[in-house]
């Protein structure tokens, strides 16, 4: 009886003689309105709208009710129905209960959109201060490092200058080193810099192995001259050529380099001090190993040496450095492990998987 008008009105509707049908078709259908009469033959019409609502909260259910049923019908209110009609039904009084329903719908469809936009006005709100937040420490980070660079700037032409005046060739050669390493290091920080502020794609080249890990070890070599400390690599096991991103992945071993070598210049208990440059292919990966005999790390320095902005050389450093290493190793679909004890020095295990290499030459 309640079809045809319902479809008149412009709904489409689905049928059911039963609450145990009507239950089913619920669950298949998930329909916005449900009008069910109160009694009917096994399951009532409150114990339907009990299990509609346990289902689906949102739903609005329409009571129909007869005369004697008021009771029944304010007590169906109580479970949160969204209206009832009492019989005989009337094609104007059902359609009116029917816009209620669908103002209820609407309003609570602009409140999810409104509670949406808000949460994403938050979330843009926070990852502002979050931004603002992180500028204030790469800007803090920054200026310290730079003043630090300055300084040996200043040392550099000053050994230079004195050198010149005095026809000191080992003084001139000494400021000239100083000079050189200071603007390798400026040259680092501004590319970690760069790297931070927008990560850029991966630039893939096969390289020779032997020569890439000799620019690399030529880079660092500079602060270690004259220091007792030896850089020493191992390339026996490693391959012919890597397809990697140069320029990315030398600053990132560079950086991890550098660590290594802070780590033996903090460490005051030994005299001499080594670090071992490795590069070897198992399996499935190529591994870089960087390895230290300097003044090690506790557990929590481990858990944070690869987080933005952490430094353990106070003011010195500004914590980009091995956070970029990281990023850049992850860009490689590679992972580096750390092990670590204090005063028994570090090791650097970085691992690229072995399709990002080129076939074996067959020679």
């Amino acid at each position: 009886m309640l079809q045809l008008p319902l479809e008149d009105l412009g709904y489409r509707v689905l049928t059911a003689d039963n609450a145990g049908t009507a239950l089913s078709v619920f669950n298949q259908e998930k329909p916005a309105v449900v009008l069910t009469d109160i009694k009917m033959p096994g399951m009532d019409g409150i114990e339907l709208l009990q299990k509609i609502k346990h289902e689906c909260p949102e739903t609005e259910v329409i009571m129909i009710t007869g005369h004697g049923d008021m009771n029944l019908a304010i007590k169906s209110l109580k479970y949160e129905a969204t209206d009832f009609i009492i019989k005989p039904i009337n094609v104007d009084g059902l359609a009116i209960a029917l816009g209620r329903a669908e103002e209820r719908i609407s309003t609570r469809r602009q409140l999810h959109e409104h509670t949406r936009n808000l949460e994403k006005l938050l979330q843009e709100k926070t990852e502002l201060q979050d931004h603002l937040s992180s500028l204030g420490l790469l800007i803090s980070s920054v200026s310290h490092g730079i003043k630090g660079l300055v300084t040996r700037l200043d040392g550099g032409l000053y050994l230079l200058d004195s050198g010149i005046h005095k026809q000191d060739d080992a003084q001139i050669a000494a400021g000239r080193d100083a000079l050189r390493q200071t603007a390798a290091r400026i040259k680092k920080m501004v590319q970690d810099i760069l790297f931070y502020a927008k990560e850029r794609a991966l630039q893939l080249e096969t390289v020779d192995t032997a020569e890439f890990a000799r620019e690399v070890i030529a880079t660092v070599q500079l602060r270690t001259n004259g220091k007792p400390l030896t850089v020493k690599s191992d390339l026996v096991k490693a391959p012919d050529q890597l397809v990697i991103d140069p320029e990315s992945f030398h600053s990132a071993l560079v950086s991890i380099l550098d660590n290594a070598i802070d780590a033996c210049f903090k460490d005051t208990q030994k005299d001499k001090h080594r670090i071992d440059f490795k590069i070897e292919k198992n399996i499935d990966a190529v591994v870089f190993s960087i390895q230290d005999n300097g003044i090690g790390m506790d557990r929590e320095t481990r858990e944070k040496i690869f987080t933005l902005f952490f430094s353990s050389k106070d003011r010195k450093g500004t914590g980009l450095g091995l956070y970029i290493a990281d990023r850049i190793i992850a860009q490689h679909s590679g992972s580096i492990k750390v092990e670590s004890q204090p005063g028994r020095g570090s090791c650097f295990r970085i691992r690229i998987p072995v399709k990002s290499l080129p076939p074996e030459n067959p020679s």
